[in-house]
C-alpha cells in the first residue's frame, strides 16, 4: 500500500469511529461480548434502521464482524488489533482534556475487561507483580512483547494455565497494553487473556453480565493478598454509567 493509499484508508477508518452514536457501539463491545444491532441501537441511543447503517460502515471498515447463529445476527469487534486502538484513543483521549479529573466508576477503575483479558488497577499490579518476580521479562525485540521464564511458566501452571496451549496461538504471546485508567500497562496477549479466564474460572472475580466491570470476590481477595501481595477493599455497590467508561 503506497501512503497515499495508508493515508486514505487511516481517515476513513478514523471517520468511522468518530462519529457519536459508532463511538458507543465500539465501547460497548470492549468487554468481548456480542451484541445484537436491536442491542447496539438501545446502547446508542439511535433508531434500528441507523443502527444497521452504523454497523455496516464498521463492518464494511473491518473494524466489527458478524457472527450469524440460525435466526440471529450478533456482532462483536473484529479482533484484538481493534480493541487495542479503542483503548489506546481512551487514552489519548482523557490526555487531551484540560485539567483531566478521572470520573471512571470505581468498580471499573478497580477491574474490567479490556477485550479477552483484564485491565483496571487489579491488572496494573499483577502485571507489576509479574515482572518484578521475574516470571515476565521485556524481549530484545523492542515491541513490548514479553518472554516468561521457567519460574513465571511454573507460577502460570499453578494456576491453571497450559502454557504451551496458549503459546500455540495466532497471536503475541505477551505484550504490554497500556491501561487508560492508570497510564500503566498492563497483561494483554494470549498469556493475558488466559490469565483472566485463570481467576474467572477460580472464582476470584465474577464478570458483570451488562458492563465491562470485574468484581473482585471474598475468595479472590484472600488469593490476591495471600499470592501477590495485592490488598483489594470492599467495592462499593454502585451501578456503572457509560459504555465508555
Amino acid at each position: 500500500m503506497d501512503s497515499h493509499s495508508n493515508d486514505t484508508a487511516i481517515s476513513r477508518v478514523a471517520g468511522a469511529i468518530a462519529e457519536p452514536a459508532r463511538t458507543k457501539m465500539l465501547c460497548s463491545l470492549m468487554d468481548g461480548h456480542a451484541r445484537t444491532s436491536t442491542e447496539l441501537a438501545v446502547i446508542a441511543d439511535v433508531s434500528a434502521s441507523t443502527a444497521s447503517a452504523h454497523l455496516a460502515r464498521l463492518k464494511e471498515d473491518g473494524l466489527v464482524k458478524l457472527h450469524t447463529q440460525g435466526r440471529h445476527r450478533y456482532f462483536s469487534l473484529a479482533d484484538a488489533h481493534v480493541a487495542k486502538a479503542i483503548e489506546a484513543l481512551m487514552v489519548i483521549s482523557r490526555n487531551a482534556q484540560t485539567g483531566f479529573v478521572s470520573t471512571t466508576p470505581s468498580r471499573l477503575q478497580l477491574a474490567r475487561t479490556c477485550y479477552d483479558h483484564m485491565a483496571g488497577s487489579l491488572a496494573v499490579q499483577l502485571h507489576d507483580y509479574f515482572l518484578d518476580s521475574g516470571w515476565l521479562s521485556m524481549s530484545d525485540a523492542g515491541d513490548g512483547t514479553y518472554r516468561l521464564s521457567v519460574e513465571g511458566e511454573k507460577a502460570m501452571t499453578g494456576l491453571g494455565i497450559e502454557v504451551e496451549t496458549v503459546r500455540a496461538q495466532r497471536r503475541r504471546f505477551a505484550c504490554a497494553c497500556l491501561d487508560w485508567s492508570m497510564r500503566r500497562p498492563h497483561l494483554a496477549g494470549a498469556l493475558g487473556a488466559a490469565v483472566l479466564q485463570a481467576v474467572i474460572s477460580r472464582k476470584w472475580v465474577i464478570q458483570d453480565l451488562d458492563s465491562r466491570a470485574l468484581a473482585v470476590t471474598p475468595k479472590g481477595r484472600k488469593e490476591l493478598s495471600g499470592r501477590f501481595g495485592i490488598r483489594v477493599e470492599e467495592p462499593e455497590l454502585k451501578r456503572s454509567g457509560s459504555a465508555c467508561a
